[in-house]
């Protein structure tokens, strides 16, 4: 049992690792906040944001506000190992560290980020009153940067940094000695935020000072032995206190049901595309549109082998169990199970209108960037990192479809970048007529309808338009 609970912490800790190395090249740079600097001293200057202005600082902080919930799941996916048996906790103490180091780290790059933030509507009202405003596109709440400012300014939450802190400067070689391999991207980041531990403390005075507008809550520290791993949660459980919508009852499962599940892979074939959707996932919360996320339904090792494209990975696999999906997710372009894909609550199947011959070169494309990691920065000029919509992307674009144009997907320009939203994507496949509609679930019911049943509710869903 131990030697179990043992390997399943590996493998979420190389996950991890590779989530944090994902989600850093995603987070705010002093170099990259220039142009939005700039915006902001125009903006407090004439005394209101200009509609471009207003749009590039909601883009960029939906963007941070994206990657921030990410390194929230990352870490929060290693929090149910410290409920585990004490003689687990004394088991391999590598793992601890690393575990400590993927906290750490998340917590050293969320402080330096909002510190960004912070910076930039200081002695600015018209800034700040901008983040605390509402944007329904991209989930952002009302008083969201409050939220934000009142937990990196938190006496409370730095009072347990500094003990994170204690633990790493105390065990700081035991620790580097144990980023070694998969996990020497974690002892990068370590590296680079190392000269920004200690003048944190000062920069918490100076701007809990500069900032006496907004209220702090003070809690009492709890007394809790500092082991690794409280000091793991400490970090861990308090990096991000961003709030889900509240659209289902606490403890409610996904829509997607096992039954379910069996019925929609009974409709699928390899090439499939699945657009889905979670009701109530903090890393959906700030893409806009009803559907955020896309991934390619490849089949069984059978299937593909059957028509000559090649085999999963087992590398590349996230966790165990028979591989259906390449996907793109914050652990990277990984194989996945079915019941790893389909924790979902809707979805819509997409089939491409193309040649035998091309879907078999498209799928051995996509499987060639089997291991890549996920890019935060939605860059789809660049191929060394894929977002979920890019894999579908650098999948099917190019190929000549069946008895109509060929697949020819159109980027726009998002932050300052062209890419490929999973809205966008079904604009394009659907109203170009690239793809055919499956099968549809959980759009106004839980009900499974297909074919143009499936293609009419699938119109009502979002801004269904050809491109």
């Amino acid at each position: 049992m131990l030697e179990q609970h043992n390997d399943i912490l590996t493998a979420l800790l190389k996950d991890a690792a590779r989530s944090l190395t994902a989600c850093r090249a995603g987070m705010p740079y002093t170099d990259g906040m220039q142009s939005l600097v700039t915006d902001a001293e125009a903006a407090q200057a004439r005394g209101y944001f200009t509609p471009g202005e207003d749009e590039r600082l909601r883009t960029a902080y939906a963007h941070y506000l994206g990657v921030r919930a990410a390194l929230w799941e990352t870490v929060q996916s290693l929090l149910p190992y410290i409920e585990l048996p004490r003689k687990f906790k004394k088991g391999d103490w590598q793992a601890h560290l690393r575990a400590f180091a993927v906290a750490f780290s998340s917590a050293a790059m969320l402080l330096r980020s909002g510190y960004y933030l912070i910076d930039m509507a200081a002695n600015r009202p018209i800034v700040r009153a901008k983040l605390d405003e509402a944007e329904p596109r991209y989930g952002i709440e009302r008083k969201q940067f409050t939220e934000i400012y009142d937990s990196l300014i938190s006496t409370r939450r730095m009072a347990k940094y500094y003990s994170a802190l204690s633990f790493f400067q105390r065990n700081e070689i035991e620790i580097y000695g144990a980023l070694t391999g998969e996990f020497a991207p974690v002892a990068e980041i370590l590296k680079f935020e190392e000269p920004y531990f200690e003048t944190r403390f000062r920069g918490h005075v100076k701007r809990k000072a500069k900032f006496n507008i907004f209220s702090l809550r003070r809690r009492r520290l709890s007394a809790v032995s500092k082991t690794m791993f409280f000091l793991f949660e400490a970090v861990g459980s308090d990096i991000s206190e961003l709030k889900q919508p509240l659209v289902k009852p606490r403890g409610a499962g996904k829509r997607v049901t096992d039954e379910v599940r069996t019925e929609l892979l009974r409709l699928a074939q390899p090439g499939d595309v699945f657009v889905t959707r979670h009701d109530d996932a903090m890393s959906n919360l700030f893409l806009p549109g009803f559907w955020p996320h896309a991934a390619l339904y490849i089949g069984t090792d059978t299937e593909r082998a059957r028509v000559d494209v090649a085999a999963s990975k087992p590398e590349h696999q996230s966790i165990p169990g028979e591989v259906r999906f390449l996907e793109s997710k914050k652990d990277g372009v990984l194989f996945r199970p079915a019941e790893d894909t389909l924790q979902i609550d809707a979805c819509v199947i997409l089939r491409p209108k193309i040649s035998p011959q091309d879907l078999r070169t498209a799928l051995n494309r996509a499987l060639s960037h089997s291991g890549k990691l996920y890019d935060f920065v939605f860059d789809f000029a660049s191929a060394d990192r894929l977002a979920c919509t890019e894999l579908i992307y650098r999948t099917y674009n190019g190929f000549a479809g069946n008895g109509g144009a060929d697949i020819d997907f159109k980027l726009a320009e998002r932050a300052a970048r062209q890419c490929l939203s999973a809205e966008d994507l079904l604009n394009q496949a659907v109203g170009n007529g690239w793809f055919e509609v499956v099968a549809l679930y959980g759009v106004g019911d839980d009900k499974l309808s297909s074919g143009e049943e499936a293609h009419k509710r699938l119109i009502k869903s979002y801004d269904y338009r050809a491109e």
